[in-house]
């Protein structure tokens, strides 16, 4: 019993700390209505630069916010490609993904880089407070989603963030009101990719580790958590209650993951068993559609035959 309230300690604060890379492919994903295959490369750029930069000394904070930056860089890559150089969006988020390994594995020097030896953002909190060292990630990780849904919540209110949403709705039109729908996209995806870098520097000081090969798998982690989290919401609601919707998706996701794991899953079998859980969560909404469209359809067929009774 011990071991499942430990496991699901630590699936919940990781799928908070996962939840920020959902929050960056929800904007690409449901916003932009784009395909961004190059999250699993950023994911990684973000690890992989934080973990090289701690190494040489620097301090967890800086280190963090230029991870950012170079996954932001690399969705401006992906933007560039698919704007300036007219490369469908699947293609161009695949050679980023391709590109990044080359340039994560530059970064870092080897495939695998240990933070054991480092001060990391929580050991250094874990050491200030004396608090367990997964509470510590639950509370970090707490705080930076909610800012970044705070910041996402008011950016996207803005003429910009406001500019970037309607070209993912309805692209023609923003363009005949003067919009340059290729900057919107651009910008779009380097927020998004920024945030995947982000979470993934926060995963990295979690685990201990970076990895060139951390971030496979990042868009199916990703989507899973999206489509969850928009299960347990209405159609209609708040922008914000959408995006704690998203992190909540994250939560399920991983206690979902580490329930199963306890119950004797082969780790080898984990890909599989998200591939299917995502197959299941984007197919369930359609079916529930269907059903209630014939439903309806019944009720009508009902009342117009009561109708044509009376």
């Amino acid at each position: 019993m011990t071991g499942i309230l430990l496991a699901m300690q630590g699936a919940v604060s990781q799928g908070i700390l996962w939840s920020i890379l959902a929050l960056g492919i929800y904007i690409t994903y449901r916003l932009l209505d784009i395909a961004d295959l190059s999250v699993d490369g950023t994911f990684a750029t973000g690890g992989c630069t934080l973990a090289a930069l701690i190494t040489l000394g620097m301090k967890p904070l800086p280190a963090l916010l230029i991870a950012t930056l170079a996954g932001a860089a690399g969705g401006w890559l992906t933007g560039f490609l698919t704007t300036k150089c007219k490369i469908p969006a699947i293609l161009a988020g695949i050679l980023t993904q391709l590109s990044l390994y080359s340039i994560n594995l530059r970064i870092m020097g080897r495939s695998n880089l240990p933070l054991l030896k480092t001060t990391t953002l929580f050991k250094e909190i874990t050491a200030a407070t004396g608090m367990d060292s997964t509470l510590v990630v639950l509370i970090i990780g707490l705080l930076f989603a909610a800012a970044v849904i705070a910041l996402m919540y008011w950016f996207f209110g803005t003429e910009i963030g406001s500019a970037i949403r309607a070209t993912g709705s309805n692209e023609n039109m923003v363009r005949s009101l003067g919009v340059n729908t290729d900057n919107t996209k651009i910008l779009g995806l380097v927020i998004s990719n920024g945030l995947v870098a982000l979470s993934g520097a926060l995963v990295t000081q979690s685990q201990g580790y970076a990895d060139v090969k951390m971030g496979t798998g990042a868009i199916v982690i990703g989507l899973a958590s999206i489509i969850i989290g928009e299960t347990m919401m209405r159609r209609r609601t708040n922008f914000a209650v959408r995006l704690a919707c998203v992190v909540t998706g994250s939560v399920i996701y991983r206690i979902v993951v580490a329930v199963v794991l306890q119950m004797g899953l082969n780790t080898d079998d984990l890909k599989l068993f998200t591939a299917i859980l995502v197959a299941v969560a984007l197919t369930i909404p359609v079916w529930m559609e269907k059903s209630g469209r014939r439903h309806m359809s019944r009720q009508n067929q009902i009342e117009g035959g009561d109708d044509s009774d009376a």
